[in-house]
């Protein structure tokens, strides 16, 4: 499996790995809901065709997914399972590639919890790919937490801007360090960035 080795500011290296949130950056995000089941689901404008381009330059795709839906019995494991064993079929058949899907279905109130911006779904992922190395990964996410999930590991951020619940709290976390390395209306204009860039991050 090749990768593209992408020129950043830190020289020369070759980002094996993209991670990925969903809602709202692979599929279009319910405000104050969940997306329960496979009819609710709906791909964000041209990710699929982005997520095709992206199959031919990332060693791994990995998604990471807050889904406290489960932890409010609005939505059961086998639904989720369902959703995504979906959504892997379409990428798929669009020609691209999703390698692994990391839920976490903890309330935000269980302490301790797997959520993002803990990083025990990327290590769960780093468990099951060991050549996954942080320093070399991107994380893609429309949230706070997944940008924080991502500086946490040392990952460069783009950030999916469109989350409008969370403008006052996005404010608050860049001025108390948080960084954002890139931002984009879409996953697609990710994509297309890093294609006509030839992935100048």
């Amino acid at each position: 499996m090749s990768y593209k080795v992408i020129v950043s500011e830190r020289g020369m290296i070759p980002y094996h790995t993209l991670f990925l949130d969903r809602d709202g950056v692979i599929n279009e995000r319910l405000p104050g809901d969940y997306v329960a089941q496979w009819s609710d689901f709906q791909f964000t404008p041209r990710a699929l065709e982005a997520l095709a381009f992206f199959a031919t330059h990332f060693q791994h795709i990995i998604v990471v997914t807050n889904q406290q839906g489960i932890g409010k019995g609005q939505m059961s494991e086998a639904q989720l399972a369902e959703i995504h064993q979906k959504m892997i079929q379409e990428i798929e058949a669009a020609g691209g590639r999703i390698d692994a899907v990391y839920h976490c279905g903890d309330l935000s109130s269980v302490p301790n919890n797997c959520r993002k911006p803990a990083p025990a779904m990327a290590l769960k992922a780093q468990a099951d790919f060991p050549d996954i190395d942080f320093q070399t990964s991107i994380m893609v996410g429309d949230s706070v937490s997944d940008l924080e999930f991502g500086q946490n590991l040392g990952m460069y951020n783009v950030l999916i801007e469109g989350k409008s619940d969370e403008l006052d709290k996005l404010e608050q976390a860049l001025a108390n360090g948080l960084q954002i390395h890139q931002r984009f209306a879409s996953l697609w204009e990710f994509a297309e960035y890093c294609y006509t860039s030839n992935f100048s991050l």
